[in-house]
């Protein structure tokens, strides 16, 4: 399965593209089972409960095949590999395991903020006062259907990884050091809905954060952090040259020009 030249440029513009159908139910249900399975028989200390929102959910369960097959033996393998290359995806090692209970967050649409991944808080694996660059995209997959929003949806600004593009050519990625950036974001929040087995892929420059939960239901997910085979060598000169390890988008976007010559 490979992704269209009109959804490479959608992801191009927009910087997220939503795919319906990516995994199989089958799975979708013994992934989901396996989480309940640890959730009632191992528990929820809550001692660690801000950890586990800021990093996973289940942590002994994050890199078993029932989980990171999600991606490695699904189309959404070969989907990011559209994007950025063959044989220029690694495999995953594990996802996070990303739960919003009901209740999660008490804000509304027009107070909550988003956030980009790699930023130190010192509960979200990364200390406080360093930047860590070590994905190339987003693949979240629901694991249960999200009809509406406000029910815990994984949320994107649109656009966001442009005006981030520019920031960070002005400003240098070592302001993120000092915490999250303030820019004014180009277009209103997203939040994603759709039905279990969906995949959500993101640009690791998108700002983005789950929504609160108003709901009755469990919002579960597996967010997998896609890595091109140069995230390393390339660290964080990707984040004022964004498409650098995605070729395949790069490529959708020059090829109309391309024709024209």
């Amino acid at each position: 399965m490979e992704l269209t030249r009109l959804q490479l440029q959608d992801f191009h513009r927009d910087g997220y593209l939503v795919i319906p159908g990516a995994v199989p139910g089958v799975m979708v249900d013994a992934a989901r089972a396996a989480i309940n399975h640890s959730l009632g028989y191992d528990g929820l200390p809550p001692e660690d409960l801000p950890k586990m929102r800021a990093t996973t959910y289940c942590g002994d369960l994050r890199s078993q095949p029932v989980i990171a097959d999600l991606m490695n033996r699904t189309p959404i393998f070969p989907l990011l590999e559209s994007m950025m290359g063959p044989g220029q995806v690694e495999e995953a090692g594990g996802a996070q395991i990303a739960l919003r209970f009901s209740g999660h967050g008490k804000q509304d649409s027009r107070t909550f903020k988003g956030h980009l991944d790699g930023v130190g808080t010192g509960i979200n694996g990364t200390p406080k006062g360093e930047y860590r660059r070590g994905f190339t995209a987003l693949a979240t997959v629901l694991l249960s259907d999200l009809p509406g929003p406000f029910h815990g949806n994984f949320t994107v600004w649109p656009g966001s990884h442009h005006t981030a593009e520019a920031f960070f050519r002005e400003a240098t990625p070592d302001v993120l050091k000092q915490g999250s950036p303030e820019y004014a974001l180009p277009r209103e929040p997203v939040q994603i809905t759709g039905r279990a087995g969906d995949v959500c892929i993101s640009h690791h420059m998108i700002w983005h954060t789950a929504a609160p939960n108003h709901g009755p239901n469990i919002r579960y997910a597996a967010i997998f952090r896609a890595r091109h085979v140069d995230v390393n060598a390339n660290g964080v000169e990707t984040m004022t040259d964004i498409w650098r390890e995605f070729p395949g988008v790069r490529e959708a976007v020059e090829e109309p020009c391309a024709a024209l010559n």
